[in-house]
């Protein structure tokens, strides 16, 4: 099992912090998520229908002309590799560190490159796959590479799949609308900017000669039937999304700026988390976590991650520890 955020019972456990005393910047989900609604009774004791509403629901939030609901990405990141034969896969590193398990495991050749190397490997792959803004990196691609870099792909029978789980509070920069073209494949997750991780509720916009097979290969029933209900309303609730859209990118520019304004200045930055490539990562993330704050640290390369706080008290309580950070680093 790979790493990842907001594994706080572990961080209790370490640092002998209680529970509830903790601040969770580790995750890049919305801390204050879209409000559930009473769930009806028959959501929970009949087995969920496939024409319930939410597929159409979903192609009109997504402007995606076909779509298939997952039980979060995470579902389609492990299934999308047993669709094809052995293949060359290019990924940036870092990047969302599951992709890359999933493609290795399967048998597949597995390359890391650099943004500015993809134009050069392009004609050796295979498939490229894209985290479009990158996690943790934030760096984004424009819509017309994305969609040359598709067309050179296609061209040999290639994939280009683009996992698009930040991109919700800039929907105009979706490449969605394209996913019924031939190998293009785009994932979409009703967890970060809905801030319903817990839901497993995702997304797979893709023509329907590869979406018939992926549905075949996960099987009936993949998203429960509260999960079904849940999803179609908060994808239609356009006013709390343009709330929430403005509200985010306010609060994105916040982190970024108060970050900083202690002398982490942001490596990358997007509405849900800022990222700082830096060496004294482990040592800030060890600093912060004794203070009740989790961030995510990463190893290769040495970097931190901080989502948002939740609320003013707990903005407050990360500038506290930010400067009690700066003061314990400050040279004697």
């Amino acid at each position: 099992m790979l790493e990842h955020g907001g594994k706080l019972r572990d961080a209790a456990k370490q640092y002998n912090i209680p529970l509830q005393q903790w601040l969770d910047l580790s995750t890049g989900i919305n801390p204050n998520p879209w409000p559930i609604p009473a769930i009806p009774a028959a959501a929970w004791a009949r087995l969920p229908e496939d024409n319930d509403g939410l597929l159409a629901i979903a192609k009109h939030y997504y402007a995606a002309p076909s779509l298939l609901a997952v039980a979060g990405s995470q579902m389609a990141i492990q299934a999308l590799p047993r669709l094809r034969k052995q293949s060359r896969v290019a990924m940036l590193h870092p990047s969302y560190n599951e992709h890359h398990q999933a493609w290795l495991s399967h048998g597949h050749q597995v390359i890391s490159v650099e943004a500015d190397q993809i134009e050069a490997h392009i004609d050796q792959l295979d498939v490229l796959l894209l985290v479009n803004p990158n996690n943790p990196t934030a760096q984004r691609f424009s819509e017309s590479q994305l969609l040359a870099w598709h067309q050179q792909l296609q061209q040999r029978g290639g994939w280009l799949i683009v996992d698009e789980a930040f991109l919700d509070c800039t929907p105009q920069q979706s490449i969605a609308q394209h996913s019924h073209l031939a190998g293009l494949v785009v994932l979409r997750s009703v967890g970060k900017f809905f801030g319903l991780a817990g839901a497993r509720i995702g997304f797979v916009c893709a023509a329907e000669t590869i979406l018939q097979p992926l549905a075949e290969l996960i099987g009936p029933w993949v998203l429960s039937g509260p999960a079904r209900h849940i999803a179609k309303e908060a994808l239609a609730d356009l006013s709390w999304q343009q709330q929430t859209r403005q509200q985010l990118t306010d609060q994105g520019e916040r982190l970024a700026q108060l970050l900083s304004q202690h002398g982490l200045t942001p490596t990358g930055s997007t509405p849900l988390f800022s990222w700082i490539k830096t060496k004294q990562a482990s040592k800030h993330h060890q600093q912060l976590a004794q203070q009740g704050i989790l961030t995510r640290l990463f190893s290769d390369p040495q970097s931190i991650r901080f989502g948002l706080p939740k609320d003013e008290p707990q903005w407050q309580r990360l500038e506290r520890a930010l400067s009690e950070l700066n003061h314990r680093n400050q040279p004697e």
